[in-house]
């Protein structure tokens, strides 16, 4: 028997549900439908232990192939699956299994809930761009949204900042003191308690060279950027991407020239968001290859999906930009949030973990 959460039978609800509905429809920042951008599906590829499944839309009818034998099933039979399963989806909590869905997935050569994938891709279509007439292979990561809510870059001693605290005027107990705080916002308290003896943070490096390496190919200040941002969230209110990029703006910590109203911050942290979403990985060396070569489709809690496709860059980029937030993770386990020191200097790690709203 097959059981996952709610975001793993999200891929098949995915997987049924544009094979119902024939069409891709782009989505604008604000998770909403553009009506007038749509891609045709001419088929999507899974890839299962057995090898590779094709289901190719022809007419009302579609062909799956890669089994035994080719099977021919209406196109109507999945929207109908997808109607079925989004509801079982909805009403489901933890792990679960819907023996009914099961049992039509094996009958169409489906027999797992994630696709096998070594990359960020979850799902490949072959799309026609009516705009080019041409047609081409993309891959998809899915966010779906029928279940909690989704990371972009996941928390790590790889995503931990490391600060210097200058101007401290505390004693050793007063440290003991501050590292003891445990409080439910206990790292900002920490930081507040820091700022009361004196203490100002500022950005040394990061924890581990491979994402530090990664910023930096994107764009040499980018570490000191997302730094930026990141005590700005550990000492305010403010826990948007976007709030925190426009205070930090606000702010212009790196002292570019405004004069003529540049979005510094705003653009290079975008950047660093796309690539987050299509590729990039902090433990992992980033050559600039993107895994996810068409984007983002998004599972809504209505059920729609949405594409995000970096042909449409601007788009892609808004809802990233206007759909997620920083969060705190486990200090603990990420091992950050505590005064310590090295020689005569003392130093605060925070840590970046990016998660969508």
């Amino acid at each position: 028997m097959i059981t996952g959460n709610k975001g793993e039978w999200s891929e098949i609800y995915a997987l049924f549900k544009l094979l119902g509905d024939k069409n891709l429809f782009a989505g604008d920042a604000d998770l909403k439908k553009v009506e007038n951008l749509f891609y045709p599906i001419i088929k999507i590829i899974r890839n299962e232990t057995g090898g590779n499944y094709e289901y190719e839309i022809t007419g009302d009818l579609v062909v799956v192939s890669g089994g035994k034998e080719k099977l021919r099933i209406p196109v109507k039979t999945f929207s109908e699956q997808a109607v079925k399963l989004l509801s079982k989806i909805k009403g489901s909590t933890g792990a679960f299994s819907i023996p009914e869905t099961e049992a039509f997935m094996k009958s169409v050569n489906c027999g797992t809930l994630k696709a096998k994938s070594t990359s960020k891709s979850d799902i490949r279509i072959v799309i026609h761009d009516q705009r080019i007439n041409q047609t081409a292979e993309l891959g998809f990561s899915i966010k779906s949204q029928l279940g909690g809510d989704s990371t972009l870059l996941n928390a790590g001693k790889t995503t931990n900042f490391v600060y210097q605290i200058n101007g401290f005027k505390g004693s050793t107990s007063d440290i003991k003191k501050i590292n003891a705080i445990d409080t439910r916002s206990k790292i900002k308290d920490r930081l507040e308690e820091v700022k009361k003896l004196g203490g100002k943070l500022k950005f040394l490096s990061l924890e581990q060279d491979i994402f530090k390496n990664n910023l930096v190919l994107i764009d040499s200040l980018l570490p000191n950027i997302l730094a930026e941002v990141i005590k700005q969230f550990f000492t305010s209110n403010l826990s948007t991407i976007s709030a925190l990029t426009e205070e930090i703006s606000s702010k212009n910590p790196l002292g570019y020239d405004t004069q003529f109203s540049h979005s510094f911050y705003e653009y290079k942290i975008k950047r660093f968001l796309t690539d987050v979403a299509l590729g990039m990985m902090p433990s992992k060396v980033w050559g600039g290859l993107y895994d996810a070569t068409g984007g983002y489709l998004i599972v809504k809690e209505d059920g729609e999906i949405l594409c995000y496709h970096i042909y449409n860059r601007n788009q892609f980029e808004d809802y990233l930009f206007h759909n997620t937030k920083l969060e705190t993770a486990s200090s603990t386990r990420h091992d950050f949030g505590n005064v310590f020191s090295e020689g005569e200097n003392l130093y605060f790690k925070l840590n970046l973990q990016i998660r969508f709203i």
